[in-house]
This record gives C-alpha cells, structure tokens and sequence, in this order.
C-alpha cells in the first residue's frame, strides 16, 4: 500500500532532488502546497510529487526558466504531464535497451 503523504526527506530522496529545491520551488510555483502539520512539517501528497516531476522535467529537461515553467504549468497541465510520461517512459525503454544489448553482446 502506497502512503499518502511523504515527508520532504522522503520526496527529495525518491526524486534526487535537494530538500531546498522544493522549499524553493514552494514558494516560486502557487500550485505546491504540501500540507503542514501544527510544528510547520511538510508532507508531500501524490499529486505534490507529480507536480514536482513536472516541474523537474520542464526545468531540467526543457530548459525553461522558472517564468518559462510557470506559464507552461498555468497553460497546459495535461499536455504537461502526458509529455513528461512520454519522456520517463521513453527512457525506461533505452535502459531495457541497452540491457538487452549488453546481454547479447556477452553471449
């Protein structure tokens, strides 16, 4: 069973992200708001962790500024996301690929 919410430690761990990235990017895209507890704690939902993928993939992918990615994010959600699945899965591939590539070349 998948958790519902993730610590920030959890979240920067999971993504390869440091931890003031996503404080930083808190406070620079509207739409991530983790919820906090009473001590101010940060806990990351499901779809806190899809929009940091977003975010991650429109910054360090596309180049986009942070004005760049905050339009894209504003403008077009879905189209986001679907292009940012299309890469993920698209790499996955390559890595079966070369896998398979390296195996046959052992044979």
């Amino acid at each position: 069973m998948e958790k519902l919410f993730y610590s920030i430690a959890e979240v920067s761990k999971m993504l390869n992200i440091n931890a003031s990235n996503l404080r930083f990017w808190e406070k620079e895209f509207k739409q991530l708001k983790p919820k906090r507890n009473e001590k101010g704690t940060r806990f990351y939902s499901e779809d806190d962790i899809k929009l940091v993928k977003q975010i991650m993939f429109l910054v360090n992918e596309q180049n986009l500024t942070l004005e760049g990615a905050r339009q894209k994010l504003s403008q077009k959600k879905d189209h986001v996301a679907k292009q940012q699945e299309l890469i993920e899965r698209l790499k996955r591939i390559k890595t079966e690929l070369k896998g398979i590539s390296k195996a046959l070349g052992t044979v």
